[in-house]
């Protein structure tokens, strides 16, 4: 794996991410203080008996832990709990100007770089709309951009930025064609090094992972509600895209593009095999409204509000559904899942639909054999990718391996 990567992202256990309890061996302390910051994320607010009970560390290890990440401004002290016995409890949570962080995603059709806090509040973002990405465009952005950001900090807060992490699409140069972009422009992605030139331009650390893969680590980090332990991830761009939990953990494989289902073979309407993306997908819908005489421009400037007449979007949810349909039954059979989650840059409205309408479309398969896991929606929305990519950071140097952190509970 890449030094690059986040602690978050890793797909191989190691020996510290693999014990279930804290340690008080000497050189561990790095160790604990991401245990205790990934629990005190987990909880909102912890007190230090709840710490020990939680990890097995003992309450004098806590208490010191505990006053460092306090003084290096991570940690907040709440007010006393008083109960009917003993000293009173005091609740720790996360500092929200604790550390910020750096969040590029580069998507096939526009750019977007926000920066987020220690709590993943976005505090600032810019957009950026073209009609291809090139690798002087994407670097131009973020210099323009970025003075602008960091002004609202202050000069302090400037020195708790903790790095960037960059959500991009892996080998651009193979999507000239679907783009309609000049293969010359293009080709200039591989030879390349944009981590290195973002790295000179912004000066932190930059992480590069692909795109759906940060949105389904966004889900995994910043996600609400219950965050099963094993599930598929979709994610409607102008492709989609997806990206895969196992055992709590987001699985990258080999070349770091596990779960990039676009290329997934499935049923189109005609009975014949296609790829997912050719029923799934942004573009999908953009070529439908062309063909309807309905411009399709504004789906790639904001998420919130589609302008798409009724019969074109019934019409591309239906065939959206039909698709996923047929890649979560493909996926149920080779995986145990306890739930696929869809996602996008998409209005929310539309995102229950395309998943009450997958819900459906599963229930016609046959699905005799198989164990099928819930359907149901993403938790963190259009901004999925970009959060992703500024989780990178912060898990690298903050958390550590979610299983631990459950095994602590």
């Amino acid at each position: 794996m890449s030094p690059h990567q986040a602690e978050l992202v890793s797909d191989k256990p190691n020996a510290e991410a693999a014990a279930p309890r804290g340690t008080n061996q000497s050189g561990m302390r790095d160790y604990n203080e991401r245990l205790v910051l990934s629990l005190v994320r987990k909880h909102s607010a912890l007190a230090k008996t709840d710490i020990a009970r939680m990890t097995g560390l003992s309450a004098q290890t806590v208490s010191v832990i505990m006053r460092a990440l306090e003084h290096d401004g991570l940690l907040l002290r709440g007010e006393p709990l008083r109960g009917k016995i003993g000293q009173p409890s005091i609740p720790m949570s996360l500092a929200a100007d604790g550390a910020f962080f750096l969040g590029l995603k580069i998507g096939r059709r526009s750019a977007d770089l926000v920066m987020i806090d220690f709590l993943g509040t976005v505090r600032s973002s810019s957009r950026r709309v073209y009609r291809y990405p090139t690798p002087d465009a994407l670097v131009e952005f973020v210099a323009d951009a970025l003075p602008d950001m960091l002004r609202h900090l202050t000069a302090a807060q400037r020195g708790r930025v903790g790095g960037m992490g960059v959500a991009m699409p892996f080998q651009l140069w193979n999507w000239v064609q679907a783009l309609g972009a000049p293969q010359a422009e293009m080709d200039a992605w591989r030879d390349r090094d944009i981590q290195a030139e973002l790295a000179h331009v912004t000066g932190v650390p930059v992480y590069v992972q692909n795109d759906a893969t940060s949105a389904c680590g966004a889900e995994l980090v910043f996600g609400t509600g219950e965050r099963p332990k094993d599930f598929l991830y979709f994610y409607f761009g102008t492709f989609i895209g997806g990206g895969l939990v196992l055992n709590g953990q987001l699985f990258l494989g080999r070349s770091g593009n596990a779960a990039g289902v676009g290329p997934l073979p499935v049923q189109g309407p005609d009975g014949q095999m296609r790829r997912l993306f050719d029923s799934a997908s942004m573009s999908v819908l953009e070529s439908m409204m062309a063909a309807a005489g309905e411009s399709p421009d504004h789906l790639w400037e904001s998420p919130d509000h589609w302008q798409v007449s009724e019969p074109v979007l019934q019409a591309w949810v239906d065939l959206a559904a039909e698709g996923l349909a047929g890649a979560i039954l493909s996926a149920a059979t080779l995986l145990e899942l306890e739930a696929v989650l869809i996602d996008g840059w998409m209005p929310p409205k539309v995102r229950a639909m395309v998943t009450l309408r997958t819900q459906e479309a599963l229930a016609r398969l046959d699905l005799s054999g198989v164990s099928m896991p819930q359907v149901r929606q993403g938790t963190v929305g259009a901004q999925a990718r970009s959060l992703g990519a500024a989780a990178i950071p912060l898990s690298q140097k903050y958390l550590i391996d979610q299983n631990a952190a459950a095994r602590a509970i």
